[in-house]
């Protein structure tokens, strides 16, 4: 059986992480479709995961979930006040937001700004989170996080403070506000060493860098924390995992980063995962012919994403003889 890959780019509705679209390759297989986009940044040692993760999707079985609709988060760029409020208000009921600071070249100021326009567009039951995604020393950080924390009423956590397991938890042991690891897990050679170190407070996962549901279900056995389930800015295909992921796990204390489906310009299913009273149901996702037309990659892209594919899959996927078939 061949492995038959749709090589898909989409635009971003605001930068995000310095990219302004998102690619990557849909795999089609016997039981429905999977999504391989590893960011370019990965080597193909550390896209083998999201490979797993795909294939998972598409061959394999999700575990039994336990709830029909997961909680989410709204997603807030390194965008100004006015930009932030309005993501929130348009966010289709969600009650927490995450917000992304740290943000080469913005100011205190600015984040602190952007913190209290998502304080009051979400209300005072709102929650909010902050995510760094490591770009912080530990000093910076508990001083950031003290002004931080003032802006925003009460963070929830702030995720990915610092780089370094020991940057963690020295930062833990400085400031109030709880750590989320995120980078700290799904970048290690060993996730839980994060944990065993007493550097977090909570755990993300994202099941395309972590090798596909059942690992992470596995993995939130282990940690002994909690866990709250994110995305990689996937396309509604590979949103679907996280879904499942986090339709499956006994215990779901915090709303989940997955409807970032809000941040592209357009998808490849005929019906994207959004959120509806700030929950998404729980459902598997079929790419759409037209849509998928609409967001094509150009052909260079294309051979990049087969390439790459070939690469991670080591010829024959997963052991079983299949060959990446990309498609135009």
């Amino acid at each position: 059986m061949s492995a038959e890959l749709h090589v898909y780019r989409v635009g971003l509705r605001t930068r995000f992480r310095g990219l302004t679209a998102r690619d990557g390759a849909l795999v089609r297989g016997e039981a429905g479709w999977g999504e391989f986009a590893p960011f370019w940044d990965y080597d193909d040692h550390a896209a083998r995961a999201w490979w797993r993760a795909a294939r998972e999707a598409a061959d394999g079985a999700w575990p039994a979930p336990v709830r029909d609709r997961v909680p989410v988060n709204v997603t807030v760029p390194a965008v100004g006040p006015e930009v932030a409020g309005r993501l929130v208000r348009g966010s289709a009921g969600c009650r927490t937001a995450k917000v992304k600071v740290a943000e080469p070249g913005q100011t205190l100021a600015q984040e602190v700004q952007r913190l209290e326009a998502v304080r009051e567009a979400l209300g005072p039951a709102g929650r909010i989170r902050v995510d760094a995604n490591g770009a912080w020393d530990v000093a910076t950080a508990v001083a950031r996080l003290a002004e931080l924390d003032r802006a925003a009423g009460g963070l929830e956590y702030v995720e990915q403070p610092c780089a370094t397991v020991p940057e963690l938890a020295q930062v833990r042991r400085r400031s109030p506000v709880p750590v989320a690891a995120d980078e700290s897990v799904r970048r290690a050679e060993d996730p839980l060493a994060v944990v065993r170190a007493g550097a977090c407070d909570v755990v993300v996962l994202k099941v395309a860098p972590l090798g596909g549901v059942q690992a992470c279900l596995d993995l939130a056995e282990q940690v002994g924390v909690p866990v709250v389930v994110s995305s990689a800015l996937e396309t509604s295909v590979g949103l679907a995992a996280g879904v499942a992921l986090a339709a499956a796990l006994p215990d779901l204390p915090f709303a989940c980063g997955l409807a970032t489906a809000q941040l592209l310009e357009r998808d490849v299913v005929a019906d994207p995962l959004l959120p509806v009273d700030g929950s998404i149901t729980v459902r598997r996702t079929v790419p759409d012919p037209h849509a998928l037309a609409r967001s094509a990659a150009e052909d260079d892209l294309v051979d990049r994403w087969a390439a790459r594919v070939a690469a991670v899959a080591d010829g024959p996927t997963s052991g079983r003889g299949d060959h990446p078939e990309a498609h135009r």
